[in-house]
């Protein structure tokens, strides 16, 4: 009788004593634009109580190992978000139409071919006298506004969202350059 006391007893105190096993999660992270983003997420996350997170930058990928008594995943989520980067649960959706991932390529795609056919022209009407005309600056002016703002865009952003962060990565250099570059040649 003391035994099955005794045993009784140590399965009730082994039963309080057990915490519930960690839990993974991998979360998609867009808009990281350098290895100083997922750096920067992953500090955040692993900042949070029974949080373990790896952020990898060429997959846009966060791995989270955390305690679900300490955390959750909408917690990790709004920790992401806090910093100024979207993060979401993995899309089991397989249409490519959809995919943000794809979404963002063509964008940036779209920009970087806006920024060629306006830049061509600049760099050959600046560097070439013979093509120069009476009033060219204002025309190469006209042709580099939009290089300088639309598709420049995703720096300048990613660098005031730096900012307001009291970072700098590589995006915050690409921006003040081309804001200096801009702002010296008008």
């Amino acid at each position: 009788m003391k035994k099955l006391i005794l045993i009784a007893a140590l399965a009730m105190s082994g039963a309080a004593g057990v915490q519930a096993a960690p839990q993974t999660v991998t979360l998609d992270v867009p808009g990281m634009t350098c290895a100083a983003c997922a750096s920067r997420i992953e500090k955040k996350l692993n900042r949070l109580d029974g949080v373990t997170a790896s952020v990898n930058y060429a997959t846009e990928r966060a791995t989270v190992a955390f305690e679900p008594a300490v955390a959750d995943t909408e917690a990790l989520i709004a920790a992401v978000q806090s910093i100024g980067y979207d993060a979401a649960l993995p899309s089991t959706i397989d249409d490519p139409e959809h995919d943000p991932a794809l979404a963002r390529l063509a964008d940036l795609r779209r920009r970087l071919i806006a920024a060629i056919a306006l830049g061509v022209p600049v760099l050959l009407l600046s560097m070439i006298p013979a093509l120069q005309f009476r009033g060219w600056q204002w025309v190469a002016l006209v042709l580099a506004t939009p290089v300088a703002t639309w598709s420049a865009w995703p720096f300048h952003h990613a660098a005031w969202r730096n900012l307001q962060q009291a970072e700098a990565s590589m995006d915050t250099l690409v921006s003040a350059g081309v804001i200096a570059a801009y702002g010296w040649s008008f």
